[in-house]
């Protein structure tokens, strides 16, 4: 047997397109000279096939801001003098919220341990 090269390759499909359960094929609702898009088939009117919403929900979050510390705003000098600490914004102290034990924990700042 020989290379396979020329033939396509299929990707392999959750399920076969159908009409979507929530707006039965209408692709939305209409209110007036307003359409609103069914939220569920995106207002394609099928799901299924490359429009499956399983498969959307794989794709992995983007990405969020950057941390307050790293904001450009600190490039500013008067903010930079104004304020002191991009950590803890002159409190002296940081709190972070532990997901895995489900507290809240607050320590001193750095700022705080380093000055005389």
């Amino acid at each position: 047997m020989g290379a396979v090269l020329h033939l396509p390759w299929v990707r392999p499909r959750v399920t076969d397109p159908i009409t979507c359960p929530e707006c039965g094929g209408q692709r939305g609702e209409r209110l007036g000279t307003l359409f609103l898009a069914c939220r569920f088939c995106g207002g394609r009117g099928v799901v299924g096939g490359a429009h499956e919403p399983a498969e959307q929900s794989a794709e992995p979050p983007p990405g969020g801001p950057p941390p307050a510390w790293q904001h450009r705003v600190w490039q500013d000098p008067w903010i930079a003098a104004a304020i002191g600490c991009r950590y803890c914004l002159g409190s002296r102290q940081v709190t972070h919220v532990d997901d895995e034990k489900g507290t809240l924990v607050t320590v001193p700042c750095s700022c705080a341990t380093t000055e005389p």
